[in-house]
């Protein structure tokens, strides 16, 4: 038997004979976060002999601890989203007394019990991924896997006994971990990991980071009852979005009580009896029973032993890899935040999808990055896909046009609440293609997902506009914004670099 398999951008044929027999898998997968899981699944859908190993399960990660599901299903999207709605029913309650719902003025929040269905579900989610690599046939191994050969991984079980594995291809899909700064006091600080597992709730918070995590983090904890103070180094939250969506991001923020710190860094933490005093570089002391770094996260790849193999790094520690995922070494791949490429879970999905059509499929295939469309889950959400105001800027080559629209959703007519909801759409003057598209408001991830879909159609501003809009709605709104808001001839340089 044989089938067509990818070398270097070629297809040639692979014969099941005696060669494949050298090997006791088709491929070894280190690592099984969602694209590890996707790309050993799908690879073995196509017949070929997978393994994969995995660090043993706990909900806050080590360099020994992680689980299959990885960081996404363990301790990031799936719990803080669970955490997100949790932290959301506190407006909704304030909001449904100008709805007619007469409830108590005090309405208590058990922070445990929340925990408590949390885990639960992680638990069972760790199962479901569990049973779903059995079923496709591949075969688990926990323990810490690291490369030793081109062709070879060696598995340390929780016991210690070392045991190796010979594999045709190796695949690395380790993740990320979370960083913290170099600060003195740093240990009495917490990352997100800790942060989705905390015992007892905080009822004073600061969080040091302007990214997603320090964000959706303030949101949360604020829409539970805590007080927090977000410190960040920049003018605005959320570097590399498009700025306007940025203040509007702040202005909630601030509208929802959440105290703002631009431009500000903290140079020490010192515990004392009323709690931890986190000390800010203009001599500010902000006292607080945590401390949230959410300053970053790092390509996991220290203990994997991949410079001995010859793996080629970048100065960040992620893994080098072609536009098939390929690294240096023919034989050895890597996908997802390993590689410090596009760091999102439905990003990891494709390029472990592409990896499985493109070894094991005969269908060579490279991950599109193009409109990969995301979100914040701050409260409210923030979601975009396509360009940025000022990346569109940077790239056109004639002029563009800028439609916006900030209205207040008919739900807080009634409710009172005074938080504007804002769209964006930046097209291309001379095509009329739609470049991006930003929506800051409720449900704005599930009205930009399909916003997505026209995006990766090529979708122009005129077949925009001859869709008839769904009433009442806000997404409706993206259809009817026919008044330019501003034009931007090509020589114009973005705006700020905040």
């Amino acid at each position: 038997m044989s089938r067509k398999v990818f070398i270097g951008g070629e297809t040639e044929l692979e014969n099941h004979g005696e060669e494949a027999t050298d090997f006791e898998f088709d491929l070894f997968v280190i690592g099984a976060g969602s694209g590890g899981v996707r790309a050993s699944r799908f690879s073995a859908s196509y017949g070929a002999k997978v393994g994969m190993c995995e660090l043993p399960f706990h909900p806050i990660s080590s360099e020994t601890i992680g689980g299959i599901g990885g960081t996404c299903v363990l301790r990031g999207c799936v719990p803080k989203k669970i955490l997100v709605y949790g932290a959301s029913f506190g407006s909704d309650i304030e909001d449904a007394r100008n709805y007619g719902w007469e409830l108590n003025e005090k309405v208590d929040f058990n922070w445990k019990k929340l925990l408590e269905k949390k885990t639960n579900e992680i638990n069972r989610l760790n199962g479901i991924y569990k049973r779903m690599l059995s079923n496709a046939g591949v075969k688990l191994f926990e323990g810490e896997g690291k490369v030793v050969g081109p062709n070879e991984v060696e598995v340390t079980q929780l016991d210690g006994t070392k045991l190796s594995y010979s594999a045709k291809h190796i695949l690395i899909a380790t993740g990320s971990r979370a960083q913290v700064p170099n600060i003195p006091g740093q240990e009495l600080g917490i990352t997100s990991d800790e942060a989705l597992s905390l015992e007892e709730f905080p009822k004073r918070a600061v969080i040091l980071g302007g990214g997603y995590i320090a964000v959706e983090f303030a949101s949360i904890w604020q829409g539970m009852g805590s007080t927090v103070n977000l410190v960040f180094r920049k003018e605005l939250p959320l570097r590399g979005f498009d700025d306007e969506m940025r203040a509007v991001v702040a202005r909630n923020l601030e509208g929802r009580g959440i105290n703002l710190h631009p431009r500000t860094n903290l140079t020490q933490l010192i515990k004392t009896e009323d709690g931890i005093k986190a000390i800010t570089d203009h001599g500010e002391e902000l006292v607080a029973d945590v401390v949230l770094f959410a300053t970053g996260r790092a390509p996991n790849t220290k203990r994997l032993n991949l410079e001995a193999v010859g793996v080629e790094l970048d100065n960040a520690g992620a893994i080098k890899v072609d536009e098939y995922s390929r690294t240096n070494i023919p034989s050895i791949w890597a996908v997802g935040d390993v590689t410090n490429r596009f760091n999102l879970t439905p990003v990891a999905l494709m390029e472990g999808t592409c990896f499985a059509k493109t070894v094991f499929g005969s269908q060579p295939s490279k991950p599109d990055y193009s409109n990969v469309p995301y979100a914040v889950f701050s409260i409210p959400p923030l979601s975009v896909v396509g360009l940025s105001e000022e990346e569109a800027i940077e790239q056109a080559n004639g002029d563009l046009l800028v439609f916006t629209s900030s209205f207040n959703p008919m739900r807080n007519t009634i409710s009172g609440r005074q938080e504007k909801t804002v769209m964006k759409l930046v097209v291309d003057a001379e095509t009329d293609k739609v470049l991006g598209a930003s929506m800051c408001g409720p449900d704005a991830p599930e009205i930009v997902q399909g916003i997505a879909v026209a995006l990766k159609c090529g979708a122009t501003k005129a077949q925009f506009d001859s869709t008839v809009g769904i009433h009442p709605s806000a997404a409706e709104e993206f259809v009817t914004m026919r008044s330019v808001t501003r034009r931007i001839a090509a020589a114009s340089k973005p705006r700020t670099s905040l």
